[in-house]
């Protein structure tokens, strides 16, 4: 399709702001607004913040004003900004690759003990996000993250997002190659370069060797996958224009294959050609997964390798079969004989009092290495045979679990209505309550199971790929306003990804959430055929029997 016109493309001349959040961008870079905080909002205090600044460009600094306690769903898009927000702020730090020693998870831990009212949470992109975080505190946080070699740089903001990795680069058994070098090389080279400061939207991107694809590609802006190319050597096949949101849409191959010494320049190149023709006229059509519904892989490419590359990329192949459920829960040998051992968090959520146990486990039994996953868990590496038995139960009594129910080991959750200003629900506890209630409703159940918990449409925790994603909302009850979600069904990644189905006034109750999975679980249970998935059953299931 030809490229629309007056969609704000700086290649096509369009550079006049069309937005308000463009015209912030365009009067200053939000990477300056680091600056600010250090020299006179740590002194002001939260009255003193510059609203341009407060929500828009602290964003770039990994900070968002977290939501006023008591505000109900109902009122999420009656409010104004400074009636919704508080005076604290959801702090997120990059942790690119899922990568920290024990020393900086300590590090971590003690900001979020200190500052943020022992409150942590490991989201499904591989961050750490603290609460209850003062502005005066800020450049002390800074301080001692970059002590450790931790930011918050461009955590959030229309920039290059925090960028995914295997939790095991490096030491999987089973790994195409080891992606780390290729990771970091980009992070290194540009984080916090003004060059990339301001993109259309936020721009995420993951590069992995891993075999099982646990960094999901399909929904990223730009996604590096291991292959084995036309020549035997191993580098990568290039994904572009995934995201979920409220118009989800998987991302493409573009049919070339990378070396892995190849990889940062094809990054700046696909992330060059989404500055420069991403649409920037309206922020609900400014992801690049529009630009590519547009153009389509083949004119993606032709204008990735003639005007930014300069030299064609040869073809290569797609990856080896993608498996549905991803993660690296439960206990794995490494290349090397040790072991990497994976635990789920409770839908996210922990502490900094827990992540300091994690780390003085790491250092205790192992070579002091911890890796956060995509699917809010953590994984201790390098743990001796002989120390297996007491890394697991120590996780277990931090309130990890390597060896959980299918319920606990795929449910997650988004940051929801606790903290997050756009969200209409809450979600932490409510996923908590869902997989408690299904493994007292359903304890034998031996099947995979994704359930996704999230707070609003914008799909943090990724509903519309879930075995049951659910879309929290608003609607009138007896009593007045009450929690619900829109239902989603069937929904996966991999070889046969589609998104979930979803049916015309299929929605629940928050109360009557377990209800409704045990009553379709126990469908599925009698129905399946043979060892079929539930995803594969949902396809082809009658609607009655999904409602």
């Amino acid at each position: 399709m030809p490229t629309k016109k007056g969609q704000g493309q700086w290649a096509l001349g369009y550079r006049e702001p069309l937005n308000p959040n463009e015209r912030s961008k365009k009067d200053d870079n939000p990477l300056n607004v680091r600056r600010r905080i250090i020299d006179i909002y740590q002194h002001t205090g939260f009255a003193g913040i510059d609203p341009a600044d407060l929500r828009g460009r602290f964003r770039w600094m990994g900070l968002y004003t977290q939501r006023r306690q008591g505000i109900p769903g109902g009122k999420t898009a009656a409010l104004e900004p400074e009636e919704l927000e508080d005076e604290y702020f959801m702090m997120r730090i990059r942790c690119d690759g899922g990568a920290l020693t024990s020393e900086q998870l300590r590090v971590i831990a003690d900001i979020s003990t200190t500052y943020g009212r022992d409150v942590a949470d490991v989201s499904d992109r591989q961050n750490v996000q603290l609460h209850w975080i003062r502005i005066e505190d800020v450049p002390t946080i800074w301080e001692m993250l970059a002590a450790v070699g931790l930011s918050t740089t461009e955590a959030c903001g229309d920039c290059p997002r925090v960028m995914l990795g295997c939790p095991l680069e490096g030491v999987a058994s089973d790994s195409v190659l080891d992606g780390t070098a290729a990771l970091r090389e980009v992070v290194d080279k540009y984080l916090g370069d003004p060059a990339f400061s301001n993109l259309p939207r936020k721009y995420k991107t993951s590069i992995s060797g891993c075999a099982r694809h646990c960094v999901n590609h399909e929904i990223n802006d730009c996604a590096f996958v291991g292959v084995i190319g036309p020549d035997g050597t191993a580098g990568y096949d290039l994904w572009v224009g995934g995201g979920l949101s409220t118009n989800p849409r998987f991302a493409e191959r573009l049919g070339v294959f990378v070396r892995p010494d190849q990889v940062a320049d094809v990054w700046v190149g696909v992330t060059s050609v989404f500055r420069d023709y991403g649409y920037r006229r309206q922020r609900n059509h400014a992801r690049l997964k529009f630009l590519m519904a547009d153009w389509g892989p083949a004119k993606f490419r032709e204008v990735l390798e003639t005007e930014y590359l300069k030299q064609p990329l040869p073809d290569g192949p797609a990856p080896a079969e993608s498996p549905t459920h991803r993660d690296h829960i439960g206990v794995e040998q490494q290349l090397d004989g040790l072991l990497a051992v994976g635990a789920t968090t409770k839908a996210g959520r922990t502490s900094g009092t827990a992540l300091r146990e994690v780390a003085a486990i790491a250092d205790r039994h192992a070579a002091g290495r911890v890796r956060l996953t995509a699917q809010q868990g953590v994984v201790v590496l390098d743990v001796p045979p002989a120390a297996e038995v007491n890394v697991v139960d120590e996780l277990e009594l931090l309130g990890y679990s390597v060896r959980p129910s299918a319920f606990r080991r795929g449910t997650i959750a988004c940051t929801g209505i606790e903290f997050c200003k756009l969200a209409l629900v809450e979600t932490k506890n409510r996923a908590e309550i869902i997989r408690e209630q299904m493994e007292e409703r359903l304890p034998d159940f031996d099947t995979p199971i994704t359930i996704n918990v999230n707070g609003c449409p914008n799909s943090c925790a990724r509903f519309q790929v879930a075995d049951i994603g659910f879309k929290g909302m608003v609607q009138k009850g007896a009593d007045g306003d009450e929690e619900a979600f829109q239902v989603h069904l069937g929904g996966q990644m991999g070889t046969d990804a589609e998104f979930g189905r979803k049916f015309r006034g299929l929605k629940v109750t928050a109360e009557e959430a377990p209800e409704y999975i045990e009553r379709v679980l126990r469908g599925y249970l009698e129905r399946r055929e043979g060892g079929e998935a539930f995803a594969s059953y949902v396809s082809r299931a009658d609607e009655a029997w999904l409602l």
